[in-house]
C-alpha cells in the first residue's frame, strides 16, 4: 500500500496544476479545454485531480483567484517603485503597455472567462467580480494618494478600456491612449502631469 500523500506533495501537485490549467485556459478558452487535456499537461491522474477540484469549476475559479493575487502584486511592485504620486498612477499604464506586448497576451482571463460562464457559473462571476473591485480599490487608492479623488472612476474605466482593446487588437497602443488621457485628466484636478508618449488611437479592424 503507497505511502499516504505529505501536505508539501499535495501542495506542489496544486501549484503543478494550477499552473497547467491556466496556461491552456488561457492559452485555449475555458470551454474548448477537456479534462484530459489538464490531466496530461499537468501530469496528474484524474482521480488526483478530482480530489484537490472537485468540479472543472472549481478548478476555474482556483486559477482565476491565484491568477489576480499574482496579477495585482506585479502591478503594485512596478508602481510602488516611483516616488511621485502622479507618476504612480501613469506607471500603471506604463505597465498594462508591457503586459499586452508580451508574446501569448489574450486579452484579460476575467473578461475571457466571464464571456463564456460568466452566465451559467455564479462562482466564476463572483470571482471576476472580485478581481474587478480589487483592481479598482487598488487603482482608486494611487489615484487619492496623486490628489485626485474624483478620478478614480474615469482612471479604472479607462485602465480597463485599454485592456480590452488590446485583447481584441493585439496592440499596445491602447494603454499609451489611456495614459494620455489619465495625465490630462490629473492635470485638470489640479496638478502638473504631462504626458509626451501620446500616440494616434488604437483602431479596431
Amino acid at each position: 500500500m503507497p505511502a499516504p500523500l505529505t501536505e508539501e506533495q499535495n501542495r506542489r501537485a496544486r501549484e503543478d496544476l494550477l499552473d497547467a490549467a491556466e496556461k491552456l485556459f488561457y492559452e485555449r478558452g475555458v470551454q474548448t479545454v477537456g479534462m484530459d487535456q489538464v490531466r496530461a499537461a499537468s501530469d496528474l491522474p484524474l482521480k488526483r485531480i478530482y480530489r484537490l477540484f472537485p468540479t472543472k469549476e472549481d478548478l476555474v475559479v482556483a486559477m482565476l483567484r491565484r491568477r489576480d493575487l499574482r496579477w495585482r502584486a506585479s502591478l503594485a511592485a512596478r508602481v510602488e517603485q516611483v516616488t511621485d504620486p502622479r507618476e504612480r498612477v501613469l506607471t500603471v499604464f506604463d505597465w498594462l503597455a508591457d503586459w499586452f506586448a508580451e508574446p501569448g497576451f489574450r486579452g484579460c482571463a476575467w473578461i475571457n472567462a466571464h464571456g463564456e460562464l460568466g452566465s451559467s457559473s455564479p462562482a466564476v462571476l463572483a470571482e471576476v467580480l472580485s478581481h474587478k473591485r480589487a483592481f479598482r480599490a487598488q487603482l482608486a487608492e494611487w489615484v487619492r494618494a496623486a490628489g485626485a479623488p474624483d478620478a478614480a472612476d474615469a482612471v479604472f474605466l479607462l485602465a480597463e478600456g485599454a485592456v480590452v482593446t488590446a485583447g481584441i487588437t493585439g496592440d499596445p497602443a491602447s494603454a499609451r491612449q489611456a495614459r494620455s488621457a489619465v495625465a490630462a485628466l490629473l492635470a485638470q484636478q489640479g496638478g502638473e502631469t504631462t504626458d509626451p508618449s501620446g500616440s494616434a488611437p488604437a483602431s479596431i479592424s
